[in-house]
């Protein structure tokens, strides 16, 4: 099981494919099964680099709260490890919070940038729908029908009647790896500590010079594809892609036609 020191932890990687180096930054809770229906498609293309944030999977799990520049810091000095200069950096909601944290404090890392169903923080983006937030966070109903009614809300309509096998590897995937409460709390501090204006990279971001491309599914209710277009105004000379048949979870609903938007832009 391969595993690299950076900024004072151990961090459980996975690499992929050859050819430039990509990162896939997973998001609150995930380790970097997050990604593994795009990773085939993508180390077509790319040395894929896939890897357990601190607090979940095979990586350390000290106590927090955690930051977006904390786990910045983390991948960098993941890349260091690995000996890569510069890599195309991807992350998917908070592992959106910090590929911005690691294009804003390690530009020079920075090859180009994906955001992928994130935001800026603060009080100005657009929060979780009012849909999502109830189902999210209902303790009434037991664990399983918590966890399905997530992936439900969190997916494309109809999308999980659809793909009842799916489903079903996502719940024995998340039996096996149940939720760790104490570093998952850490995690979540990393986006309440950016709602403030101050905090949030809402006025940190024009100053990035990085070709940028940020990535929804159209039916996000978690976090809404209108803050696509918040991000695009920030970031200069950015564009913005959305995937019309999926919703928070594209990297698993529609993981090809996500993968080819990835490369076609990295292209």
């Amino acid at each position: 099981m391969p595993k690299a020191q950076s900024n004072g932890i151990e961090l459980y990687y996975e690499i992929q494919g050859a050819g430039q180096p990509l990162v896939l930054i997973s998001g609150l809770g995930y380790p970097l099964w997050q990604w593994h229906k795009m990773v085939p498609f993508l180390a077509e293309h790319f040395q894929v680099i896939t890897f357990d944030n601190r607090g979940v999977g095979q990586s350390d799990k000290p106590a927090g709260p955690y930051t977006a520049q904390m786990l910045a810091a983390d991948t960098a000095g993941l890349l260091d490890a690995l000996g890569i200069e510069k890599a195309i950096i991807a992350g998917h909601s908070m592992g959106g919070f910090i590929a911005q944290a690691m294009a804003l404090d390690f530009p020079q890392k920075v090859a180009k940038l994906i955001l992928c169903s994130t935001n800026f923080g603060g009080p100005h983006h657009v929060p979780v729908t009012a849909e999502a937030m109830k189902v999210l966070t209902d303790v009434t109903s037991d664990a399983l029908t918590r966890f399905k009614n997530g992936l439900s809300v969190s997916t494309a309509p109809d999308w999980s009647e659809k793909n009842p096998e799916m489903i079903e590897e996502w719940v024995k995937w998340r039996i096996a790896n149940p939720i760790d409460p104490a570093p998952y709390q850490a995690q979540l501090a990393i986006g309440l500590g950016l709602l403030t204006e101050a905090a949030a990279f809402e006025d940190k971001l024009p100053r990035l010079n990085v070709p940028t491309l940020i990535l929804f599914g159209a039916h996000d209710k978690v976090v809404p594809p209108e803050n696509a277009s918040l991000l695009v105004e920030k970031i200069s000379g950015s564009k913005v892609a959305i995937l019309p048949n999926a919703g928070h979870f594209f990297p698993i609903e529609v993981a090809e036609a996500a993968s080819r938007t990835i490369t076609d832009f990295a292209a």
